[in-house]
């Protein structure tokens, strides 16, 4: 079933096209890499999808229902959730606290099951021994796995994921490739941005290279890779940067 439909979405910021035309679709309990070179428009899309940003042209649609418009919280409520580049976690709080703020304000009252949803999720990313431990303890890393855990709390359908595995440990970047597995085998859905190449095309069953604010090629790993556009725009600019 389809879940994430995005149709011919533009935006722009002044004089500057950031995003032109951008058209794709993800279906229920599926992984779907963005990749391309820095200034492609993927954290604008990120944006997009999340109600950060409302586009200039097109729509986007959540299980056949425009979400165009609608606030960032609101867009949690319909089941999308999201982490960021920069790992965000209450550091003052404990890691256990940082897990209940999803649904401080939820619907649900029912504070064992949001209590054993919290554990089942630290002991998921392997930090249910640190659950009562502030969360400025953690490393850089761990803050990754909790970013995660919380984002989980409210039970997403899709999950928006920016750069998730960059500059963490393997061991780390290995728990965090597991723990979105199992909840891709749940059924959750992911659209995740990542430099990590090899990360990324294990990880995700289909890609889109983005380069300049426009989807330049799309299909499996192995055929997005070697595609020659993505190679000059993205692949072969690293390479050359290296």
């Amino acid at each position: 079933m389809t879940l994430l439909e995005v149709d011919n979405v533009s935006k722009r910021f002044g004089g500057l096209d950031a995003l032109r035309d951008v058209s794709l679709e993800l279906t229920s309990g599926s992984v779907l890499g963005l990749i391309g070179p820095n200034g492609s428009g993927k954290t604008t899309l990120m944006n997009v999808l999340s109600g950060v940003y409302p586009p200039d042209g097109g729509d986007v649609r959540l299980a056949g229902e425009s979400i165009v418009g609608l606030p960032p919280y609101r867009l949690v409520e319909r089941g999308v959730a999201r982490t960021f580049q920069a790992a965000r976690v209450f550091e003052t709080v404990t890691v256990y606290e940082n897990m209940m703020v999803p649904v401080l304000h939820g619907a649900r009252r029912d504070g064992q099951s949001f209590s054993d949803r919290a554990r089942s999720l630290l002991e998921l990313v392997g930090l249910v021994d640190k659950a009562d431990q502030a969360a400025s303890e953690l490393s850089g890393g761990q803050k990754r796995l909790l970013e995660f855990a919380r984002a989980m709390m409210t039970e997403p359908s899709l999950v928006l994921m920016d750069e998730p595995f960059a500059g963490v440990h393997p061991e780390i970047k290995q728990r965090l490739l597991e723990s979105i597995e199992s909840k891709r085998a749940a059924g959750t859905s992911f659209v995740v941005v990542s430099h990590e190449i090899p990360v990324i095309t294990r990880l995700a069953e289909r890609l889109h290279c983005l380069a300049n604010g426009r989807i330049i090629a799309r299909g499996s790993a192995d055929e997005v890779t070697a595609a020659p556009q993505v190679v000059e725009a993205y692949l072969g600019h690293r390479r050359r940067a290296s």
